[in-house]
């Protein structure tokens, strides 16, 4: 089948599945490209052709789709519209994301073509804690470009693709003892947490802040308030960090203890992984 316009549904606060996103797209080539940012919008209640094409991109938190992305497809509909399914995970685990992503765009009358688990710098990375720092790469990118050249010449030769079954992608596995030792922090974790439940929040440096507003237009859940910049709204905040690596006066930081864990853990380096 040939399809004329592009649809893309990206959900990315800081920016790494944005990368990703359009690197796929300019293999997939299409004429006419749509595209919808999920962070600061929901999609409009449409229903999409199927001789157009979708591109879907989704963060991982914690093993399963960011809940907000999920939502913000609101009313979207397909007419057995075919899709590109991606998911973006900080170098730990895609989880069960990609067969929730699979379930919620199907659910919608979208059909899943091709489908990606890609690796992106981590929201809780720094220069302290680097965990997935600097991806997507450029070989990320090269590979991503090639996936979506790869889907168009599907596309293109086939007048009704079948749908891809998500549950076949192989993703990588993470070494037994540092799965174990994750778990293990995990559990005391939350037992933690049971003792003191305050939220973990951004915080702001008030001597390097410039209430430049940069934070409160970056934020997806609206949880920093104009005028207003050094607070942070604990019922909304989603902790994607895109106040913390987009503030020009590297005002904001989020000292999460799950950042030395994974750093440590997860150092080597885990491959994108593509099918159609």
């Amino acid at each position: 089948m040939l399809y004329d316009t592009l649809h893309t549904f990206v959900f990315s606060p800081t920016g790494t599945g944005r990368r990703t996103a359009d690197a796929i797209a300019r293999g997939l080539g299409a004429a006419n490209r749509c595209d919808c940012d999920l962070a600061h919008c929901e999609a409009s209640p449409v229903t999409l052709p199927r001789e157009s094409a979708a591109l879907f991109v989704v963060p991982v938190y914690g093993g399963r789709v960011a809940p907000a992305a999920l939502r913000r497809l609101g009313q979207l509909r397909g007419d057995r519209t075919p899709a590109v399914l991606v998911v973006l995970y900080g170098n730990r685990s895609a989880g069960r994301a990609l067969r929730e992503l699979e379930a919620a765009v199907c659910g919608r009358g979208f059909v899943p073509v091709a489908a990606a688990a890609c690796v992106g710098e981590h929201s809780y990375s720094s220069h302290r804690w680097p965990i997935a720092a600097g991806r997507p790469d450029a070989d990320d990118l090269a590979r991503a470009e090639a996936f979506g050249c790869r889907t168009a010449d599907l596309l293109a030769r086939t007048e009704h693709p079948a749908a891809y079954d998500c549950a076949t992608l192989r993703l990588p596995r993470n070494p037994l003892l540092a799965t174990l030792r994750f778990a293990r922090f995990v559990l005391r974790y939350r037992r933690a947490r049971k003792r003191d439940p305050r939220p973990l929040l951004p915080v702001t440096d008030a001597a390097r802040c410039t209430a430049c507003g940069r934070c409160v237009a970056l934020c997806p859940a609206e949880a920093i308030v104009p005028g207003d910049e050094l607070h942070t709204d604990p019922a909304r905040c989603i902790r994607c960090c895109a106040c913390v690596k987009g503030c020009p006066a590297a005002a904001r930081s989020y000292d999460s203890p799950f950042a030395p864990v994974l750093s440590r853990l997860f150092r080597q380096r885990k491959p994108d992984v593509f099918s159609l």
